[in-house]
């Protein structure tokens, strides 16, 4: 993966921002596409060694969300490469609506009902005045993609969020939807994806072994 991939072949490396101030609060609190938060410096300090990580494999571009969070990260990526970022604006994170910046337990005082239809089925149900996880993956899956028959014989990095990253994950998995947030995506965790005629396989998810804290 070091090397310019085959002809025909793109290697996608899809990750996962750095943690923001509201990553690390605890209780942890929803986050989503209203909160639009910098790096922490643990954040800074994880987004430097995915980036030290990757300066040593081949990367043709650097794509992000438009999300603060994303971009440092991707800033951070695309550096020892010379690439520019490219923002794609429909990769911002999944909208949780109402729930914004509140963590779970008060959600569940607050709104019992729309918690427990959530919970039970992220698929369909959405967070309270937000999006549902299908609704995010109809969003996102046409830009991956896009951008993987693009770059056939390229390769190319991804910073994106954790839901987005989840939704877009269980589908090369052929997983049920509603098990999506099942899958960890620590943050500046690094997942490969391989792309040809053929197929799109996911290779190496939720690697954090680059990570001189790696999260448990």
């Amino acid at each position: 993966m070091r090397t310019k991939p085959p002809a025909g072949t793109t290697y996608l490396y899809l990750i996962r921002h750095g943690a923001t101030a509201a990553n690390e609060k605890r209780p942890y609190i929803l986050q989503g596409d209203g909160i639009d938060l910098g790096l922490s410096s643990s954040g800074q300090r994880q987004a430097a060694e995915v980036a030290d990580f990757l300066s040593s494999f081949h990367l043709d571009h650097v794509y992000c969300s438009p999300m603060i969070r994303a971009r440092e990260t991707a800033v951070a990526i695309a550096g020892p490469h010379g690439k520019e970022i490219v923002p794609v604006e429909d990769l911002v994170e999944c909208c949780v609506g109402m729930w914004e910046g509140l963590d779970w337990e008060t959600i569940q005082e607050r709104n019992p009902e729309e918690a427990r239809l959530f919970l039970e089925n992220p698929a369909d149900n959405p967070y309270f005045g937000g999006e549902s996880y299908g609704d995010t993956l109809r969003r996102v899956r046409p830009i991956f993609d896009e951008l993987l028959e693009k770059h056939r014989g390229e390769s190319i990095a991804i910073v994106a969020h954790n839901v987005v990253n989840r939704v877009y994950l269980a589908s090369l998995l052929g997983l049920e939807l509603r098990r999506a947030k099942e899958l960890r995506q620590q943050n500046a965790c690094l997942n490969l994806i391989t792309h040809d005629e053929r197929s799109t396989s996911l290779v190496t998810m939720n690697s954090v072994f680059h990570l001189s804290e790696p999260p448990l």
